[in-house]
């Protein structure tokens, strides 16, 4: 007989919710990429792919420096403390994005001078926008350390799910482009931060309750950690801004048909993202309480488990390369440049969970200087590679086949330095892992079999 409080029990765990927020937002958004490839212009789409890398990486001075500090000094804090660190967090949102609408404000002055589509569209948009997020980009942060995963996927299905009906809706009466695309965004961006505010889900109301304390000690761990993310999305979107410019009048088609297969690693992307955003709260509080091997296992727990888990479907995904393009971008990409791409990412893509993870935990051990470093070398290795892979090749390709040497390089950095702060191997995650999924397997199976009888 069907347990239907079971069944709700478990559709209610924060890894199931944490992994359907995840997934949700990425199948929405990758709906949003195929929609915009099909009804755009191909140089308009890379343009507007351009202004998000271009918005992500700035925004990065928002996002990195107080969420993963928010989460560390929130999470199981007492109210009090809580309500200091929230409103302190709010006073430094505040006081980055006055600073970079500012700048941006100063740049509109530039324009006459500038003759290149996404350079201007960033001019133009990027304030407003950037302005518009704050309260939702904290609303999120707040649910992520609450573990409310729940209201959190609520939040991210609103937050896409308006984008795309506001899309539908031009397309149904005009011909969509580059200036109509910016405008929805910045409308949607509005809409759902209101929402949020309406909600009470920004906590707006701890502003009052900041201190001079609790900004310090946000600031002087932002300080490093913002360093790691501003260059983890530099090393993200390098790859953009080096094909953009450097493959000159192709760059913007380029860009569009690079971003294809990099919007198809969300079926890496997205049980990752789930795993840290369950994994970063438990291992920081293991390591809160000094509990440094249960650090450990947690880290090799998650990377391992996902790094088994994500071969076979690495393969799969390499076999059916050019029908994942063509679903995605439409049969113009269909054996372009574009499936190579997808086929050489997941050849290399068990790097992911093992690299972010050894990353994450440099942080959460009070070592995001270390994590920095690891960025920058990682970084680094990809616009060197970049540039010869592009001499070499010619094209996108030369590109994908840059990022092998940068998570390798990523691995063997985080490795090293981790090794001295915390006792494990890289031979753990595999054993680990493997011993992880045995235990599912036997728990399904041992499930199976008591159904059956």
């Amino acid at each position: 007989m069907i347990n239907l409080k079971s069944i709700v029990s478990k559709l209610r765990n924060k890894h199931f919710l944490s992994l359907v927020g995840n997934g949700s937002m990425s199948v929405l958004s990758m709906v949003t990429v195929g929609i915009l490839l099909r009804f755009m212009p191909k140089d308009d789409v890379g343009y507007w792919f351009f202004f998000q890398t271009v918005f992500v990486l700035l925004d990065t001075f928002r996002t990195g420096f107080l969420q993963v500090a928010m989460i560390k000094f929130y999470t199981g804090a007492e109210k009090s403390k809580a309500d200091a660190v929230l409103g302190s967090v709010w006073f430094l949102s505040l006081l980055i994005t006055s600073i970079l609408i500012i700048i941006n404000i100063v740049s509109i002055f530039f324009l006459p001078n500038i003759h290149n589509a996404g350079i201007i569209s960033v001019i133009q948009w990027f304030g407003i926008t950037f302005l518009f997020t704050l309260p939702s980009a904290i609303a999120s942060w707040i649910l992520q350390s609450d573990q409310r995963f729940d209201k959190l996927l609520l939040l991210r299905i609103i937050n896409q799910g308006a984008f795309i009906v506001m899309v539908l809706f031009v397309i149904l009466f005009e011909n969509l482009n580059l200036d109509l695309i910016l405008i929805i965004n910045a409308m949607s961006s509005a809409l759902i931060s209101l929402y949020c505010i309406a909600k009470g889900w920004t906590r707006i109301r701890t502003f009052s309750k900041r201190t001079k304390d609790s900004i310090l000690e946000l600031f002087h761990f932002g300080k490093y950690s913002v360093g790691t993310t501003i260059s983890t999305n530099l090393l993200r979107s390098s790859d953009t801004f080096i094909i953009m410019f450097v493959l000159g009048t192709a760059g913007p088609t380029a860009v569009a048909m690079y971003t294809i297969p990099m919007r198809l690693l969300e079926i890496i992307e997205i049980p990752l993202r789930a795993f840290l955003s369950t994994g970063m709260p438990s291992m920081s509080e293991a390591f809160n309480k000094g509990n440094r091997n249960e650090v450990v296992a947690i880290m090799q727990k998650y990377a391992g488990t996902l790094t088994l888990a994500l071969f076979p479907v690495s393969i799969v995904a390499i076999l059916l390369a050019d029908v994942a393009v063509t679903f995605l971008g439409g049969s113009q990409y269909s054996g372009t440049n574009a499936v190579s791409v997808y086929r050489i990412f997941m050849c290399f893509a068990l790097f992911f969970p093992i690299d972010r993870f050894l990353g994450v935990t440099l942080d959460i051990i009070h070592q995001p200087r270390i994590n920095f470093y690891k960025v920058l070398v990682m970084l680094a290795t990809n616009i060197a590679f970049d540039f010869i892979g592009i001499h070499l090749f010619g094209n996108i390709n030369g590109v994908a086949l840059a990022t092998f040497f940068t998570f390798l390089s990523g691995v063997f950095f985080g490795y090293f330095w981790l090794k001295k702060y915390l006792d494990f191997t890289i031979l753990g995650f595999f054993t680990v892992g493997f011993d992880e999924i045995k235990i599912m397997v036997v728990q399904f199976l041992f499930k199976t079999k008591t159904i059956s009888q």
